[in-house]
C-alpha cells in the first residue's frame, strides 16, 4: 500500500495494483501472447459476400511496427499475418482494428489462418477460420 500526503497533512491510501501493466514501464516476464478469433460476422458474409472476422489479441498489441528495433517493445507488440486458402503469398496486418476484412472471395469453401507475429515477423501462434462464401444474386443488391 502506498501513502500520500496532501498538502494539509491528511493521509490518502492507494492500492498498488499487483501487475501495474502500463506502456510506459516495461513489464518483466510478460504472460504469454493469446489470440481469440472468431466466425466471419453472418450478415456481411450472406448479403455481399464479405467475410469481416473479428479478432482479439491479449497480451500482445498490433501496431504498424517493424525490424528488430521495435523487438524490445514492452507491453510486447508485432503484426498479424493473413494467409488465405494455402495460397502461397500472405499479408501482413498492423492495423489493430479488431477484425480482417476480406473482399472478393468467390462462393465456395475458404481457409484464413491469423498469426501473431513479432515486429522480425518470428511467428508466436495462429488460429484457423474456416467458412463457406454463398453465391450472391447481384441483381438483389
Amino acid at each position: 500500500m502506498t501513502t500520500i500526503l496532501l498538502a494539509a497533512g491528511t493521509p490518502i491510501y492507494a492500492q498498488t495494483p499487483q501487475h501495474a501493466a502500463t506502456q510506459f514501464l516495461p513489464i518483466k516476464n510478460e504472460p504469454a501472447p493469446k489470440l481469440f478469433v472468431d466466425q466471419p460476422l453472418p450478415r456481411p458474409l450472406i448479403t455481399r459476400g464479405v467475410a469481416i472476422i473479428p479478432y482479439r489479441a491479449e497480451n500482445f498489441r498490433i501496431l504498424p511496427i517493424f525490424g528488430a528495433g521495435a523487438t524490445d517493445i514492452s507491453p510486447r507488440a508485432g503484426h498479424l499475418h493473413v494467409s488465405i486458402d494455402d495460397l502461397p503469398w500472405r499479408r501482413a496486418d498492423a492495423g489493430g482494428t479488431g477484425a480482417i476484412v476480406l473482399t472478393g472471395l468467390p462462393p465456395g469453401e475458404h481457409k484464413v489462418l491469423i498469426e501473431i507475429a513479432t515486429p522480425e515477423h518470428q511467428v508466436l501462434g495462429g488460429k484457423v477460420v474456416k467458412f463457406t462464401v454463398p453465391a450472391i444474386d447481384s441483381s438483389h443488391l
